[in-house]
């Protein structure tokens, strides 16, 4: 939203939530109620479908897992009223296969960690991570799925040498066959970002993962942006042996051992540490309407080394992971060292994703929608306090963000007590 908004382009929010971070900034100028993915792809699509209809819209940029997938397989219904710059379908069965996926990128000479069908693995004589072999459940990739339904898998379960495992229960678990892969001991992850047009890169960018999700990694929460050759090397030869077109959110794992950067997998969306991107000059939202638009030549490739941004509740997400996460491969830091560290980096660079002085509300929207879903599941049981959580109504952010501020304080303070 803030990205387009400053080019002056006309933007609308569509979720299936009455409110939504993005859709409470200055920067978006509609919302519209849409049914959730996961439960009718179909509506889903229709529904995005009707949107593009409109004369005004040109694009619609792909955020969701089910985004490229549903633009893709109904690419004829929607490009006879927008433009969309995503890869053709057998390539996405390619990247949301990650066998297949891991496969491609061996044949093209990049380094990979072994891996397998869970089914394959007679002895548990390494580490290994088991996780989704598909990076979107739907039925282009599993018979026993509907056209209408969809699913993103993202349960991931770490094994230790020796381990015991009932293959039978993770796959009933999982509804289908996961896939072993062997952990990659790294001391960082990294993204190589790209915008490409039928096998050619437009602009790319990297980052350095600081911190994740969790302490065992996942999704950045704390980045900072870099150039280096080899990983720009990686990613450019994977992303042409695929002949790729649209974004992608390559990730990758420096082998602390070899020294190589080993492909993870492959999101053909916009990524979680997107702002950090843009806030170093990689402005990708821009760029994809640039390119949607025949405007290729407004794209400036250039961005700036040693930007660093925070998620701030991906940031929570990860302090709380220390404490309450199951054991990993990874070695648990100590809770009062690694907030430490989060609170010394809060200060020290304080960008942050969705917190802006200049736009205010998407940060005071997300942190009501975290207040009310964390106090249901705490006081599910209290009668009074669920009712004095139904009574509560904040002031409307848009016209008057300092009283909605305050009422978010007043409801943290009675969470809190």
């Amino acid at each position: 939203m803030r990205s387009l908004g400053r080019h002056g382009v006309r933007t609308i929010v569509a979720s299936e939530h009455r409110s939504v971070p993005a859709g409470a900034s200055r920067f978006c100028d509609e919302r519209v109620r849409i049914p959730a993915p996961s439960d009718d792809l179909f509506a889903y699509k229709d529904s995005l479908k009707g949107i593009a209809a409109r004369p005004n819209v040109r694009t619609i940029i792909p955020t969701r897992p089910e985004d490229p997938y549903v633009f893709a397989k109904y690419r004829d219904e929607f490009e006879q009223y927008v433009s969309l710059v995503v890869p053709p379908l057998d390539v996405l069965k390619t990247v949301h296969d990650r066998m297949r996926l891991h496969e491609a990128a061996s044949a093209a000479g990049i380094p990979v960690p072994e891996t397998r069908s869970l089914d394959e693995v007679d002895e548990w004589d390494s580490d290994y991570v088991i996780k989704s072999r598909y990076n979107l459940l739907a039925e282009e990739y599993l018979p026993s799925y509907s056209p209408t339904e969809s699913d993103f898998a993202d349960g991931i379960r770490y094994v230790k040498s020796g381990s015991d495992i009932d293959v039978a229960a993770i796959a009933a678990e999982m509804d289908h066959v996961p896939i072993a892969q062997e952990y990659v001991q790294c001391e960082s992850q990294y993204v190589f970002g790209a915008l490409y047009d039928h096998g050619e890169p437009v602009t790319t960018f990297q980052h350095r993962q600081i911190r994740g999700n969790t302490y065992a990694n996942g999704g950045g929460v704390y980045r900072e942006s870099i150039k280096n050759p080899e990983l720009k090397s990686v990613g450019e030869q994977l992303l042409d042996s695929l002949n790729w077109h649209g974004l992608a959110c390559v990730e990758y794992a420096k082998d602390t051992e070899t020294g190589e950067y080993k492909l993870l997998e492959i999101n053909p969306r916009m990524w979680q540490s997107l702002p950090c991107a843009v806030r170093a000059g990689a402005d990708f939202p821009f760029d994809y309407w640039c390119q949607a638009t025949g405007r290729q030549d407004l794209i400036d490739p250039h961005y700036e080394v040693g930007v660093r941004s925070h998620f701030l509740h991906g940031e929570l997400k990860h302090l709380f992971s220390v404490l309450n996460d199951e054991p990993t491969l990874a070695d648990r830091p100590s809770f009062a060292g690694r907030a430490w560290e989060i609170l010394e980096s809060c200060y020290t660079t304080p960008h942050f994703d969705v917190f802006r002085i200049d736009d205010p509300r998407p940060f005071l929207s997300g942190f009501e929608r975290v207040l009310r879903a964390n106090w249901r599941r705490s006081r599910s049981s209290d009668r009074s306090s669920m009712n004095a959580l139904r009574s509560f109504r904040a002031p409307n952010p848009n016209t008057d963000s300092i009283s909605y501020t305050k009422s978010l304080v007043r409801l943290w303070r009675r969470i809190v007590r």
